[in-house]
């Protein structure tokens, strides 16, 4: 900071005594007394500028520091956060035994409708943006299972209509009964 004041001081003089060089014979010469007060204002100006220069300087090493930072993540990191930013907020909590329709998106030629599919989750798999849910229903007496991206683009929405009351994490044995033994209690929560 000293070796810096003093180059700007030397600068300052040099730009004062080259003031003071007649440059044609028809300028006047400044007087003594008005040359001190040239350098006072400038002295005084450099002191100005001085703090300004720290608080610059201060605020740099922080902006350095995040940079730093942001160049040091790991491969994982980059491949997590990527997979936090896809991972969907809107989808409500269900478990196996819960009825649910699902809206998915169906394009047809250039076309895209949304298609409702309402059924009972048959099991989940929870892995983190690899999430997938099996649906279960039963379509004009044959039994139709679908299984879906939880985190998919294709999913509309996802709405609870009913909670079931069941002991296990997968309900494949529902694949063999139907009717009223293929029923599921009502949870009351």
């Amino acid at each position: 900071m000293n070796e810096s004041t003093d180059k700007e001081n030397m600068t300052n003089d040099d730009e004062v005594a080259s003031s003071e060089e007649p440059m044609d014979s028809s300028v006047e010469e400044p007087s003594i007394d008005e040359a001190p007060a040239e350098e006072a204002p400038a002295e005084e100006a450099v002191a100005e500028e001085a703090p300004m220069e720290e608080a610059v300087a201060e605020e740099a090493p922080a902006e350095e520091v995040v940079n730093v930072s942001l160049v040091e993540k790991s491969p994982a990191e980059i491949v997590s956060d990527f997979e936090n930013k896809q991972i969907r907020t809107d989808i409500p909590s269900f478990r196996p035994g819960d009825t649910v329709v699902v809206s998915v998106k169906v394009k047809e030629g250039d076309r895209t409708r949304v298609q409702a599919f309402e059924g009972i989750v048959m099991g989940v798999k929870k892995g983190g943006l690899n999430s997938s849910f099996i649906v279960r229903k039963i379509s004009s007496g044959i039994g139709v299972e679908r299984t879906f991206q939880t985190h998919s683009p294709m999913i509309d929405s996802i709405k609870v209509k009913r909670k079931g009351d069941v002991r296990q994490a997968k309900l494949f044995y529902l694949r063999e009964r139907s009717g009223k033994s293929a029923r599921i209690k009502e949870r009351l929560d």
